[in-house]
């Protein structure tokens, strides 16, 4: 097998820092959004919700109003973490029966059956019950401060101005094409003229506008969220979907109300963690996390000792997930999502995850709304009797892996990622940088990593020191893999972190994300 190594730069990403508030999100203007809030006496759950929705205008590949996710919430005058739970679940009309399996597999990483046209994968019967729209409200309604048609304000804005066609926008259009094409609304959006968007070398960035995202946002405003689920736009999402074929009920979307749970919460170092719950990648996390304890690692930040431990308790973790839990990831169609951390002046926190599940979710923009659908049907076995099978009304088991730490009763950092099962990996990396080896924020986010997310192969970043990558490679098979913008053979982290001695706060994003962002307070 030949190796391709191509990077030829150091690249880096600058460090938020202020007294006031930071958002840090996979999307600078949908971070600056999140700041103004702030700026205007909003808290954190204030901006974070901004953020989330600024990032459907702006991001809408990732996550949006038709997407599903989990946000952790500290309240600093509780000293107290509250998890909201607006995670994906399959219509109750859904018969396991129509996903009939057709006896292939995919062998990339782990054998997962296809079924019968990809309908698990994308198009109207990929669908889960959109939770997106009801968890912000919940969590606005019960931690924030500001009403629901304020905060949407800024990402009518922006769905009103439309994306700036820019390389990057461009690439990720033309990554998906072939899958866009499939469906003729989305296809009328994405793919101009029947090709990726391009501007000309020179010219003013041309704009995408989003048909219909601007004017469904403007009637929750007016209407309020719950018209998503009861109202005019619920509906019309049924009506759409029952043309479609689709199994998404009236019923569906009129129950559906996003849950506010404990987290898991555990001791790590001088760390308080709290970790999302149930079938997130939060369990598997908490199991990573006991082989390090009883740990004593190399001084001067983390070396082979901690990489070689770091891959075992991956390994080992993954090992049991997807025995007891399932497997949660299609190779056939990448996984994406977005995360974003928000700190308010109070020392309020808020981490964040939202996603579509795949690149563009379920590829079906609804013509009546514009709202681009999650596939979340992807995120179930369709073998019967697995731990994670498809079935009617189920939750599905996630990826997905917000963190937040506290230190001697105060705000530390909060953390997640986006990048499907690489997701775990990289927060349970940086979160033992910060704690086990006293490491700065941004020399966190600059240190190589590896991924150890299931599979027979540990991914090693070249960067790593011989000493790294022979330590790693007399212990397990080990693959190359460089950090670079596509594919995402890394995932894509951010965090927000208060100083425990100055209490300044500091954000920062994904190093090798081109959009990302960490925006303090003005």
């Amino acid at each position: 097998m030949h190796t391709h190594f191509v990077q030829n730069w150091n690249v880096s990403k600058p460090v938020a820092r202020a007294r006031g508030g930071i958002v840090t999100s996979q999307n600078r203007i949908a971070s600056n959004a999140g700041a103004q809030i702030l700026e205007a006496g909003g808290n954190a759950i204030d901006a974070a919700v901004t953020t989330g929705l600024a990032l459907a205008a702006v991001e809408p590949w990732n996550s949006g109003l038709g997407g599903v996710g989990f946000m952790l919430i500290y309240l600093a005058t509780e000293d107290r973490v509250h998890v909201v739970d607006f995670g994906p679940i399959s219509p109750y009309a859904l018969n396991p029966a129509d996903y009939p399996m057709t006896g292939g597999t995919t062998s990339d990483l782990f054998t997962w059956p296809t079924v019968q046209d990809d309908r698990n994968v994308h198009g109207p019967m990929s669908i889960a019950i959109p939770g997106h729209v009801d968890g912000l409200s919940t969590a606005l309604t019960k931690f924030g401060t500001l009403p629901f048609k304020e905060v949407i304000q800024p990402a009518i804005g922006l769905a009103n101005e439309g994306i700036a066609v820019d390389w990057y926008m461009t690439l990720k259009v033309a990554t998906m094409a072939r899958e866009l094409a499939r469906y003729p609304v989305t296809r009328d959006i994405w793919l101009p003229d029947g090709f990726p968007p391009v501007t000309s070398i020179g010219a003013p960035l041309q704009r995408l506008k989003l048909t219909g995202l601007a004017a469904t946002m403007r009637r929750l405003a007016d209407a309020g969220p719950r018209d998503f689920y009861e109202g005019e736009i619920a509906g019309s999402i049924i009506r759409d979907l029952r043309a479609m074929g689709g199994n998404l009920s009236a019923g569906d979307l009129k129950n559906f109300h996003a849950r506010i749970v404990a987290p898991i919460e555990t001791s790590h170092g001088k760390a308080q963690l709290a970790l999302a719950p149930a079938l997130t990648a939060g369990p598997t996390m908490l199991r990573a996390l006991a082989p390090l304890r009883n740990l004593r690692f190399e001084s001067g930040g983390p070396k082979a000792d901690a990489f070689v431990a770091y891959a075992g308790a991956l390994r080992d973790a993954y090992a049991e997930r997807l025995t007891s839990m399932g497997d949660t990831s299609d190779r056939r169609d990448p996984s994406t999502t977005t995360h974003l951390n928000v700190i308010d002046r109070h020392g309020n926190m808020v981490a964040l995850t939202q996603t579509l599940l795949s690149v563009f979710g379920s590829k079906v923009v609804l013509p009546s709304s514009g709202v681009l659908m999650n596939n979340g049907i992807m995120w179930f076995d369709p073998r019967p009797d697995s731990p994670n099978c498809l079935a009617p009304g189920k939750r599905a088991l996630s990826n997905i892996c917000p963190v937040i730490a506290r230190r001697d009763g105060k705000p530390w950092f909060a953390i997640g990622a986006s990048g499907g099962r690489k997701i775990l990996p990289a927060v349970y990396q940086v979160s033992s940088f910060l704690i086990d080896h006293d490491m700065t924020l941004a020399d966190a986010f600059h240190q190589p990593r590896i991924d150890a997310s299931g599979g027979d192969t540990v991914g090693v970043d070249p960067r790593h020191p011989d000493t790294v990558q022979l330590a790693l490679a007399g212990k397990f098979p080990v693959q190359p893999s460089e950090l670079v913008v596509y594919p995402t053979n890394f995932a894509c982290p951010s965090a927000v972190l208060r100083d425990p001695e100055s209490g300044e706060h500091f954000g920062i994003s994904d190093v090798m994300s081109p959009w990302s962002g960490a925006i303090a307070e003005p």
